[in-house]
């Protein structure tokens, strides 16, 4: 429901706000924002305008605002509400997971919390909800994130603050920990990676900060549930019966909020050096590796080699499984039809939705899901260890000198994973101006939905006679880099023409390294992101594979539709190097890129016969009998890199930006760019003769 549902009396607690920037960090301020409570407390005559009681003011909003924001009622506060607060990149949202058993994405770099998520403490009969807040340095700081995790403690009632910290960087910790404690006092600080910094030799006397806070300190490793147990017993003494509502400075007077920080930054630096002991350099391997991945020539050469070697691995890999795959979609077609023939079904009914809509999504799994199963867990593995944020590092600059943020390259970096959450992340940009030209560019780089048909197109017809896949894997290294560079190219042109201005500050954290967790890697990478993929494409390849089979197979005037359609955008198709069946697959493929090479496969075999495809050799082979050359693939692989972006992210683009014409520039923008570099490559084929 919505807050404009509610009537006079009612109590409901915000879930989230689906508004254009400006409106959304505008709430924020009046303390709507995800988690706080709200209490409708008028409603106009006519019901287009309400006000609510929310953080000790009433606030009156028009109900299209009210609309934006979603809320669930609230019973009587019988149960407890604690906080997780922290730094960006101490393992908040991994403590979160562990307390509540959900499954918010982690990563080992800043920036992944942008709003807050919220769950039930599991393991107790009590009603505990845990707030998962973004990650903040400093609760008077500029940035949205850290405005919004400052509202929200200000905001939503709450028996305590669980404030994590990092303890390879305590005092980073302490700071934002004594600032919190300048607010109330029912506060625990949880010092997480005691293992890691075991391991780096790190020592830290608990007791003696507890005697310094004068609050409950206790050493954690969110990767460890035994250590988590102290926690609710620990909230459990300190929280009072009625929830905490927090005191907040007033956010005009900067001299306050300076004065408070630093205090706040020294006396943190003093009981750091008390309380922590170490032995040896812990930073000395980190230091190493930083000098050869960020501070040498080599570092360019090496950000090429994990790129191609992660290609690589996932081409080997990917055949078979894809041919196993293939003959279990036969076998299932296969029993399905002799099903259909025993109990007698009409045969035009079996062949939508066995042979249309059955063979149709088995052939989408088969090309879809063994490149995922690989790619997906080595790219986590990276993101993981720290490597990822370094390759952003060495980004950095290009985009200064593009006019651009140096963040865009964190959003570009989520790019790779999914498009739609890459301009989610533009939030933790600042200016406007820089968000903008991030969100529109983010499309420039391949999403996870479409690397399977780069692999699959790329292995067919780049692989080497003896079925080497190292040229394979080196040009989608180049798809990648021309990605890259698409976007750097784009968002200097934006930055010096419609969005011109100067870039703003830009500060980089760079998380350690650290040794993959590849049990939870892989977990994380099948469930979150390669499950969630491949639900998504079949949801969406079910009834596009049955739309198709219907195509194929109505024939008014004695041409099917398919073929009226493909042999409508033939002659577009042909200036571009393509052919009409592909340009339809473009189109029909719009609800997920997941969908692309296997609506255009589907359709192929449509027009001819319908048989299983059993590995890259057999898709090569549907492929070459339809036409495709060498010039054909470089052609799709192109368009396949720079198109509009799917139906998910269009929306997320709409949300974001809440203009139309931004996201129509977003969907302009890589479909021009791909329609152009394929023309030209198809004028040079042509006049090379090739």
């Amino acid at each position: 429901m919505t807050l404009a549902a509610l009537t006079p009396g009612a109590e409901a607690v915000i879930s989230d706000i689906s508004a254009p920037d400006e409106v959304r960090a505008r709430l924020s301020q009046l303390g709507f924002l995800p988690g706080a409570a709200v209490t409708c407390r008028l409603r106009s005559r006519r019901g287009d305008t309400l006000a609510f009681s929310v953080q000790g003011a009433v606030i009156a909003l028009r109900q299209e605002t009210c609309a934006c924001i979603t809320a669930r009622l609230t019973d009587s506060p019988a149960g407890f509400t604690y906080l997780l607060a922290g730094n960006p990149n101490v393992g908040k949202s991994t403590v979160f997971n562990a307390l509540t058993g959900m499954r918010q994405h982690t990563g080992n770099w800043c920036g992944k919390t942008v709003t807050a998520a919220e769950g039930r403490l599991r393991g107790t009969e009590e009603d505990i909800r845990i707030v998962d807040l973004p990650g903040t340095v400093s609760l008077f700081s500029g940035s949205a994130e850290e405005q919004a995790a400052c509202t929200a403690i200000a905001a939503i009632p709450h028996h305590c603050i669980l404030c994590i910290a990092d303890a390879a960087c305590l005092a980073r910790g302490l700071s934002l920990t004594l600032e919190l404690l300048h607010l109330h006092h029912h506060v625990i600080l949880c010092i997480n990676m005691m293992d890691e910094a075991k391991r780096r030799q790190i020592s830290i006397d608990t007791e003696q900060l507890s005697a310094s806070l004068g609050i409950p300190v206790i050493g954690i490793s969110a990767h460890d549930q035994r250590t988590l147990a102290a926690l609710p017993a620990a909230a459990a003494q300190i929280r009072s019966k009625e929830p905490v509502t927090a005191s907040r400075p007033d956010p005009q007077n900067l001299a306050e909020q300076r004065r408070i920080t630093a205090e706040s930054v020294r006396e943190a630096a003093l009981l750091a050096g008390k309380a922590v002991t170490y032995r040896g350099d812990p930073q000395k391997t980190e230091k190493r590796l930083d000098r050869l991945l960020t501070g040498t020539a080599f570092r360019i050469p090496l950000m090429l080699l994990l790129l191609a070697v992660t290609f690589w691995i996932t081409l080997v890999g990917a055949d078979y499984p894809s041919q196993w795959l293939s003959q279990l979609n036969d076998l299932l077609c296969s029993a399905g039809f002799s099903l259909a023939d025993t109990l007698h079904c009409p045969q035009w009914l079996s062949g939508a939705l066995i042979g249309g809509m059955l063979r149709g999504t088995g052939t989408v799994v088969s090309v879809m899901l063994p490149p995922m199963l690989i790619f997906f867990p080595l790219f986590t593995l990276l993101e993981d260890s720290g490597l990822l944020p370094r390759i952003a590092f060495n980004m950095d600059g290009c985009f200064g000198r593009c006019n651009a943020c140096g963040k865009q390259c964190l959003t570009m970096t989520m790019g790779f994973g999914c498009n739609a959450v890459g301009v989610t992340e533009c939030r933790i940009i600042g200016s406007r101006r820089e968000r903008i030209i991030a969100v529109l560019t983010n499309a420039l780089v391949p999403c996870n939905g479409r690397f399977p048909a780069l692999i699959a197109v790329a292995g067919i017809y780049f692989a080497g006679a003896d079925g080497s896949t190292v040229l394979p894997a080196l040009v989608l290294c180049l798809m990648i880099l021309l990605g890259i560079a698409a976007t750097l190219g784009v968002s200097k042109l934006l930055g010096s023409t419609v969005l011109r201005g100067t870039p703003s500050l830009t500060v980089l954290e760079l998380p350690p390294y650290r040794k993959p967790r590849v049990m939870q890697v892989l977990v994380r990478s099948v469930l979150d992101r390669t499950l969630r993929v491949l639900k998504r494409a079949v949801l969406t390849a079910a009834p596009m594979s049955l739309c198709i089979h219907i195509c194929a197979n109505v024939s008014p005037g004695g041409e099917t539709l398919l073929s009226r359609i493909a042999g409508t955008l033939d002659p577009v198709g042909a200036v571009f190097g393509l052919d009409g069946i592909i340009l339809t697959g473009f189109l029909l493929g719009l609800p997920a890129n997941e969908l692309i090479l296997p609506v255009t496969v589907t359709a192929y075999l449509g027009t001819a016969t319908v048989g299983g495809i059993e590995g890259t050799a057999a898709l090569g082979a549907v492929l070459a009998a339809n036409g495709w050359t060498t010039a054909t693939a470089v052609c799709f692989l192109l368009l396949m890199l720079f198109h509009a972006p799917c139906a998910t992210t269009i929306l997320t683009i709409r949300r974001e930006t809440g203009s139309r014409r931004l996201t129509a520039a977003a969907i302009l923008l890589p479909t021009v760019l791909g329609l152009t570099l394929c023309a030209a490559v198809h004028f040079c084929t042509v006049l090379c003769g090739l």
